[in-house]
């Protein structure tokens, strides 16, 4: 039974694939989800199964309620497409409540901190690369799959902005800062060629090897430079992104100019900046020293 379940699994990864255009990572997440809840299943019929199944998977995984809800999901989807294929005719996670989220907000960088991360010693080309791709993710607020696939045919030198493919193939133009357009056409201009060498690349940030640069590759680079700055925090790319919307939202702009630059679909998924401003405002308010005279600090 479980080789037919992975049989109709393919299928659906397959369509994703092909269809839809997922991406590699989308797409073996997707199976991985799968495969689990088919196993899980101990040689059940994946067509038959029921919302007491669907149930008792989802609360069987040792995971966060964010993990659990992205399972459920995946099911949601699968089961959707079951039934657009003629495969079954009701989808079983209808009736099953998406796990309570706990709301958890970004973590960011404060200005002060970015000002230490970005002091980076400039002495070999590497150093030139890691410090344009450090300004451009804090200047655009990219993700890093859109940075390390940033291609020359991407970026407007002259009206200095960036045409990035974010998800669901969804295109959006971000402007440039000054700054990281500095950086970034000094690491293309003068110390990319000696990374390439005699090789050719159509992308812009490239390892040592001139092949474009990975996301756990940047992921290291950043590491390091977080321990050499003093940065005890645990970040990743993606909090640069966060500190991008972040500041901007700090400085009075607009939230759904700030839903634009990010790619968000929905404004509620750029709200979260919102709540992280608002606990600034109240931490910020407990160290008023009036606040702290109530609270009977003296």
């Amino acid at each position: 039974m479980l080789e037919s379940n992975l049989l109709i699994i393919n299928d659906y990864i397959d369509y994703l694939k092909y269809e839809r255009k997922l991406s590699i990572n989308t797409t073996s997440s997707y199976y991985n989800n799968l495969y689990l809840f088919s196993k899980y299943l101990n040689n059940k019929d994946i067509l038959v199964i029921n919302a007491k199944d669907i149930r008792d998977f989802i609360y069987s995984i040792d995971k966060s309620s964010k993990t659990k809800a992205h399972y459920l999901s995946v099911l949601n989807s699968f089961y959707n497409y079951l039934i657009n294929t003629d495969k079954i005719k009701v989808n079983p996670c209808n009736t099953v409540k998406m796990p309570k989220m706990e709301q958890t907000l970004p973590n960011y960088l404060t200005t002060e901190e970015i000002d230490k991360l970005f002091n980076i010693r400039l002495i070999k080309p590497l150093d030139y690369r890691n410090k344009a791709m450090l300004e451009l993710l804090y200047a655009t607020g990219t993700r890093i799959s859109e940075l390390i696939n940033l291609t020359f045919s991407q970026v407007d030198f002259a009206d200095c902005t960036l045409r990035v493919m974010g998800k669901g193939k969804k295109e959006r133009l971000i402007p440039i800062s000054d700054n990281a357009l500095e950086y970034l056409l000094l690491y293309i201009n003068e110390y990319r060629p000696f990374i390439l060498k005699t090789k050719t690349s159509e992308y812009i940030f490239i390892n040592r090897d001139g092949h474009m640069i990975s996301r756990q590759g940047f992921f290291k680079i950043l590491k390091d430079l977080c321990k050499k700055a003093g940065i005890k925090k645990n970040i990743s790319p993606h909090t640069l992104r966060h500190s991008f919307a972040t500041h901007l939202l700090n400085n009075g702009a607009d939230l759904r100019v700030i839903q634009e630059l990010l790619g968000h679909e929905n404004l509620t998924t750029t709200e979260i900046y919102s709540h992280l401003q608002n606990k600034k405002i109240v931490d910020d308010y407990t160290n008023h020293p009036r606040a702290m005279i109530e609270k009977g600090i003296k």
